[in-house]
């Protein structure tokens, strides 16, 4: 064979490799995304929001089609590669007002009864389960509560909810919603549960009562839920809250204390004043950046130092001041009132602070939360509840049914680009091949 057409052949049998592995690879994306919405679904009937909330969606619109794929679609239209209510219409050729019909189905107090319900019947079993374990296990499977809230930046003043709030996220101040959510995080991050949620008013114009402010809705939200699971028979310990330093409330820390027994953890300021055990004066600015202190090494952590005082505040009176220093990070101290707690306990419970924005970021850049096009102020709940409830799902799916072999990010990508060749009669997908 001459040399030129050993080259053409060689190259020719490349080619056919190449597609061969191509089509190998789009053979096996396509097997995943069919076992990722059968997974989807699964999670779907553990939660029981078929039999739940779909029933009631049907009920209110006398609906005779079923409506599970639609207000799977509302809820997660990243999916199918869509952001906008109207472009998913398009893509899965639904008349365009079925995503407004289903928002708008249930008033804004029954969206958030539903949200509420789902995060007693995950939670309840699980404590239950945990309840009468030894005391190891049931350290592994600690509930901490977390406050933080988001603003999803939004035009929409005529509905009187969209106001100028403090962005953290772009340390800037925006036009939008704020959102308020309450997070019960088990375990190093088993399991992120959404237990309420709330949208804060901006204050009226003019001669009025300002509306609920950032501090009396989290007091309300973990009062409620508290009482919510006394109700059921379920008596849980002392709660653990944490939060970032726009929480940090000598009133609301007094209530939780009081009134549950419970600790508030917070990131203090740098303009907070105290006095030491040995009468000496310093301010929070001196415990970032001062000098002198005894430090300890960390038992679990490797590069993280810490010194835990005791200490006086004319705020908030005898606190636990804890000053963690790691490496690569800046210096930070959290505040609580006085606690028997030791510094690595408050220091790993304040890690779990971050899972709540990671819920953020889901809401935000995987579902795409903000880009809603809704004219009711039900619609607008309903939109944000259900995008909620989708980001538990979706962690639900990826934790619990998966068991970590596929991430969030995974499931999203492998339907979004693969769903028109997925199977499912429950959720009105037909394959085209």
């Amino acid at each position: 064979m001459s040399p030129t057409k050993r080259y053409a052949k060689k190259h020719a049998k490349a080619r056919q490799r190449r597609r061969l592995q191509a089509h190998e690879r789009l053979e096996r994306d396509r097997r995943q995304a069919q076992r990722v919405v059968e997974t989807l679904h699964q999670a779907l009937e553990e939660l029981g929001l078929p039999t739940n909330l779909v029933v009631e969606i049907e009920g209110r619109l006398r609906s005779q089609h079923k409506l599970l794929g639609k207000r799977v679609g509302v809820m997660f239209p990243a999916l199918f590669g869509c952001r906008t209510p109207s472009e998913l219409c398009r893509v899965r050729g639904w008349d365009k007002q079925w995503p407004s019909r289903i928002l708008g189905a249930l008033p804004k107090r029954s969206w958030l009864k539903r949200l509420r319900r789902l995060a007693l019947e995950v939670l309840e079993p699980i404590w239950r389960h945990v309840a009468h374990k030894s005391p190891a296990t049931q350290s592994r499977w600690q509930w901490t509560w977390v406050w933080d809230d988001s603003v999803f930046h939004k035009y929409g003043e005529q509905l009187g909810l969209v106001g100028r709030w403090w962005s953290g996220q772009q340390k800037r101040v925006l036009s939008g919603i704020d959102g308020l959510l309450l997070l019960v995080v088990v375990g190093e991050g088993r399991l992120m549960v959404p237990v309420d949620f709330a949208i804060r008013r901006p204050d009226p114009v003019g001669p009025g009562a300002p509306c609920r402010d950032k501090l009396r809705w989290a007091q309300l939200m973990l009062d409620e839920r508290l009482a919510a699971f006394r109700r059921r028979g379920v008596e849980l310990p002392a709660p653990m809250v944490v939060a970032d330093s726009w929480f940090s409330d000598s009133k609301l820390m007094q209530h939780v204390h009081d009134a549950h027994q419970g600790t508030v953890l917070v990131e203090g300021k740098q303009s907070y004043t105290f006095t030491l055990a040995d009468g000496q004066k310093i301010k929070g600015h001196d415990l970032i950046h001062g000098e002198g202190w005894r430090w300890r090494q960390h038992p679990w952590e490797g590069g993280v130092r810490y010194v835990r005082l005791q200490a006086t505040s004319p705020t908030y009176g005898q606190v636990t001041v804890v000053i963690v220093d790691e490496q690569g990070q800046d210096r930070f101290y959290l505040l609580c009132l006085e606690t028997e707690r030791s510094a690595p306990q408050l220091i790993r419970r304040w890690r779990r602070r971050s899972w709540i924005e990671f819920v953020f970021r889901t809401l935000k850049h995987l579902l795409a939360t903000e880009a809603c096009q809704v004219r009711s102020e039900d619609a607008y709940y309903g939109h944000l509840v259900l995008r909620l409830i989708g980001s538990f799902i979706l962690f639900y799916t990826a934790r619990v049914i998966c068991k970590g072999h596929l991430t969030m990010e995974e499931i999203i990508f492998s339907l979004k680009h693969y769903w028109r060749f997925v199977d499912s009669e429950a959720l009105e997908l037909q394959s085209l091949s």
